[in-house]
């Protein structure tokens, strides 16, 4: 079982506790430290001059003044000088270490090799052995008075305390700072798995946060889509399909032999073939048919073929574009769709076209209709979307609307898009765009 906090909250906390540790532990070797840096600074180089100058002012200090000779020079430079005569065991050897090394070889350089260095701490000096006239002394230099033993550790402790008091807190506040986007984040997955809609999340903050929620809000947006597809999908497939559904009751009940009436119901399954197989159309998901390099000229030669073949009035003109990516089924089935528009809301001829425009292949089909108003444009785009005035049906059919929106779903699918513009002369073109392959 790890031992590890499961939660990132916890683990955040974690992770600053043991840096806290960590730098409570070097403080700690730090101040140990300390003690032997003090003595250093102590004996620095204001300091190694004067104790030259003490050594000096001591090679006249024999004979029976030597105790004032000796008084006064300590009053003069603020130091204790001992004969090692009198006070031989003085003081005790200072803890080693490369500073304390370090220390007894410039005093070795300038005082003479037989200079030594030891600590007293009853008397708080730094005391060193000088040779002056052939006489050894111990120079005191007093270092700063070491707090109580008591009073060191009480201090210290209250300051480690205090120091891991706030930082704990700071790590609190830090580490649910950045885990409260995530539990947004798990927050509005638990409503999605619910069904429900959660609001957009935030896309600020530390940038993995923020992608993670920009995709997030990404996939639900989709879902919404995919819920309003549906959803009118099932209101269409009703009330397309209501009105030939009546017609044909009505003519089973009548029992009628009217040919006319007869040709009336014929036509009905045909419109209702018609809409559920754009339903069908619609709803299939392209997500398992693979690209494939394919030629667009060929796809859309096969489709016109399939047309001229039944004598609609369907011409094609191939603009020799190279091999492209493309979902062969899906590219039949948008030039189907143009065409069936053109021919059932334009009038003939309806032109097809294929041709290269810097890094595109476009399509086009063209026919000599009323048009459609430029305001009206992108809503024609939208799924169950119809025409009232501008391109009325000809034969009657209403159509379920969504040839359209069936051919922006496919031309996006390709990376390209899709348009619908005036044609000069009168008219419409319907004008889908595809990348090279490589661009």
């Amino acid at each position: 079982m790890s031992v590890l906090p499961r939660s990132l909250f916890g683990r955040l906390v974690l992770l600053l506790v043991a840096v806290v540790a960590l730098s409570a532990l070097a403080s700690v070797m730090l101040f140990r430290m300390e003690r032997a840096n003090l003595l250093n600074r102590q004996l620095s180089e204001t300091k190694l001059t004067q104790l030259q100058s003490i050594r000096s002012a001591l090679e006249g200090a024999d004979g029976p003044e030597r105790r004032a000779t000796l008084a006064r020079i300590g009053r003069e430079y603020g130091v204790r000088v001992i004969p090692e005569d009198e006070r031989p065991r003085l003081g005790q050897a200072p803890a080693g270490g490369p500073l304390m090394t370090d220390l007894a070889e410039r005093l070795r350089e300038r005082l003479g090799p037989e200079t030594e260095i030891r600590f007293a701490p009853r008397l708080q000096m730094l005391l060193v052995r000088v040779i002056a006239s052939g006489t050894a002394y111990w120079v005191g230099v007093p270092v700063p008075p070491r707090p109580p033993a008591d009073e060191l550790p009480t201090r210290g402790l209250m300051l480690m305390i205090t120091v891991l008091t706030f930082l704990l807190i700071a790590a609190y506040v830090f580490a649910r700072y950045l885990a409260r986007p995530l539990r947004d984040l798990a927050a509005a997955a638990g409503r999605v798995g619910r069904g429900e809609t959660p609001p957009p999340l935030p896309e600020s903050g530390p940038s993995e946060i923020a992608a993670v929620n920009r995709g997030f809000n990404a996939m639900t947006a989709s879902l919404r889509q995919i819920e309003q597809d549906r959803a009118l999908l099932l209101a269409g497939v009703s009330h397309d399909l209501r009105t030939p559904l009546a017609r044909l009751r009505l003519g089973v009940e009548l029992g009628t032999r009217d040919e006319s009436t007869r040709t009336g119901m014929v036509a009905d399954i045909v419109e209702m073939d018609r809409i559920i197989g754009q339903f069908l159309d619609f709803a299939r998901h392209e997500s398992t048919t693979a690209f494939a390099p394919a030629s667009l000229d060929a796809i859309v030669r096969a489709s016109v073929d399939r047309y001229v073949a039944t004598g609609a009035p369907v011409t094609f003109a191939a603009g020799d574009v190279p091999p492209l990516p493309l979902k062969s089924t899906a590219i039949s089935r948008l030039v189907a769709n143009l065409i069936d528009n053109a021919l059932a809301y334009g009038a003939p001829p309806v032109d097809v076209a294929t041709s290269v425009e810097g890094r595109n292949a476009v399509l086009t089909v063209a026919d000599r209709g009323r048009g459609i108003a430029p305001a009206d444009v992108e809503r024609m785009k939208q799924p169950f979307t119809r025409s009232s005035e501008a391109r009325a049906r000809t034969d009657g059919a209403a159509g379920a609307g969504l040839g359209l929106a069936i051919v922006e779903r496919i031309a996006r699918m390709h990376g390209g898009g899709f348009d619908l513009l005036p044609r000069e002369g009168g008219g419409m073109i319907a004008r889908v765009t595809m990348p090279l392959a490589g661009t």
